[in-house]
């Protein structure tokens, strides 16, 4: 018996992600790396057609979702791809110049390799298309916004809209409150959102994802006259080089960007960078519950936000002027959805993202699948 399945898709400079889900069953699911370098693959074609190659047997592809950062104000929602669409998605290419041009690749590989099976394109930046003007303003000539497209758009759109829809099922099933929720994506990148009532009101990155919270080699937000200075000593493609790759914990503790090198150093430069990390994110969310004149829960994912529960500690005991209590033991548990405070405490969540499946259930409400 054939079964259909959808195929997700994340392309990268070098690289193609994938994952086929019938349903919600993960049939298939890998990482092709070092395409266009030597002993690689070419190009995301070939790479594409060695995934397609080795799909199960008696499976149909009946759609591909492919993730796209950067969707400008043009595309507030998942879209089914026409040649206007790519064309759009490919000019958008100044706003996301290291991620847009893989994912036009990878759009253009699937339509060559599967032709009549239809492609969505699932955009980071659409789950944030709600934000009230005064939240994605800048305080720049006006002019550079409706004529340079210079705002905050915001990013990790597919992980916030998953984990904050989940933790309403989760808290509304308990009978709990979860119209105003912040949800922490925490990993080598790291962001935040304010959700009210199921929609994005702020978020912490802006035009592009270096702005925000402290990352693993991003420097998150910054005073707009240190970049200027940078840019006089090192020049313009130097401090970029700087602000995304040399900076955030990497550059701060002159250990590394993985959370657990740093930690585990014990240096004195090691300790401060996670009380900066702390500080930031504490600060972040009591901003979120100002902007929402309130907090019911806060959740938290991404490979730190799931896994680290040091870090996690540390936070909620900043936060409990907002009512959070940690629960030691429930927060040492790993893996997992987990509520990780005490009964009495605004509740506190740990779940997984499940970015692919997002982009799945957006293909399948796009297509009415």
């Amino acid at each position: 018996m054939t079964r259909t399945a959808i195929l997700v898709l994340n392309a990268g400079s070098s690289s193609l992600k994938y994952q086929l889900l019938c349903g919600i069953e993960r049939l298939l699911s890998g990482l092709v790396e070092r395409i266009g370098e030597p002993g690689g693959d070419p190009d995301h074609a070939s790479a594409l057609s060695r995934v397609l190659a080795g799909l199960p047997p008696a499976v149909t592809v009946q759609a591909i979702g492919h993730r796209v950062v950067h969707g400008g104000e043009a595309f507030r929602a998942a879209t089914l791809i026409t040649p206007e669409v790519l064309q759009a998605v490919a000019a958008l290419a100044d706003l996301a110049p290291l991620h847009n041009p893989p994912a036009v690749q990878g759009i253009r590989a699937a339509l060559a390799a599967l032709p009549g099976v239809p492609n969505v394109a699932v955009f980071d930046t659409a789950f944030h298309a709600t934000l009230p003007p005064h939240a994605y303003l800048y305080a720049l000539p006006y002019d550079l916004y409706t004529g340079g497209g210079i705002r905050r758009y915001g990013f990790h759109g597919t992980s916030h809209a998953y984990v904050s829809r989940r933790a309403a099922e989760l808290l509304g099933g308990a009978g709990e409150q979860a119209d105003k929720l912040v949800t922490l994506h925490l990993g080598n990148g790291a962001s935040a959102a304010a959700v009210l009532r199921g929609v994005s009101v702020d978020t912490s990155m802006g035009l592009t994802p270096l702005e925000g919270l402290v990352m693993g080699t991003r420097s998150g937000d910054l005073d707009p006259g240190a970049v200027l200075r940078l840019g006089e000593l090192y020049g313009l493609e130097e401090t970029s080089r700087l602000l995304n790759k040399e900076s955030g914990l990497k550059g701060l503790s002159g250990v590394s960007n993985d959370l657990r090198d740093v930690r585990a150093a014990g240096t004195e430069r090691a300790r401060l960078t996670l009380s900066v990390m702390t500080y930031r994110l504490v600060k972040q969310i009591g901003a979120y519950a100002a902007a929402m004149n309130g907090l019911d829960a806060l959740v938290f994912t991404g490979g730190i936000g799931e896994n680290d529960a040091q870090l996690r500690a540390d936070v909620l005991g900043g936060l409990t002027f907002l009512g959070f209590e940690l629960d030691a033991a429930a927060n040492a548990v790993r893996g997992g959805e987990r509520l990780i405070t005490t009964p009495g405490s605004k509740p506190a969540l740990v779940i997984p993202t499940d970015e692919e499946g997002e982009i799945a259930r957006q293909v399948r409400a796009v297509l009415d699948l």
